[in-house]
């Protein structure tokens, strides 16, 4: 399986504004740069993750992005089922639907890689991501431009 590059830079905000507590909220285009993501990729990250109430986005001056208590605590599982939606790892209906539908065990393998893949990640959460040494290395990642 693979993630969208979409909940990739999500998780990474995430991390990002976890170690930033306690020290000046950053912007949106700050993190962007600090990622190395587009801004504009970033920008609408942002948005969702605000709007499942993971983060607070402050416009102006003292605005900028605060990690909420929820998304501290946020299972990295759920969030990536959420930010993924509700896709199989493979196609078997859609425009032309595979011969083997009907009697094929592929399908429910899958499936049951992919429930492994999520309930690995479930206990697991943002505060558990930006433990030593990941926190301190986030810390240290200067903010070069950002690939606009």
């Amino acid at each position: 399986m693979r993630l969208t590059r979409f909940t990739d830079v999500a998780l990474r905000v995430l991390m990002r504004l976890a170690v930033a507590e306690g020290t000046e909220a950053p912007t949106t285009r700050e993190v962007a740069a600090t990622m190395r993501v587009p801004y504009t990729h970033a920008a609408k990250v942002v948005a969702r993750l605000q709007h499942l109430g993971l983060l607070d986005a402050r416009r102006g001056r003292g605005g900028g992005l605060t990690l909420t208590s929820a998304g501290r605590s946020a299972s990295i599982g759920s969030l990536v089922r959420e930010l993924e939606g509700p896709e199989e790892v493979v196609e078997c209906e859609g425009d032309t639907p595979c011969p083997l539908r009907s009697a094929c065990r592929l399908r429910g393998a899958l499936r049951g890689a992919q429930d492994a893949f999520y309930a690995a990640l479930d206990p697991i959460t943002v505060a558990d991501l930006v433990a030593s040494p990941t926190g301190p290395l986030l810390l240290g990642i200067g903010s070069g431009p950002p690939p606009d």
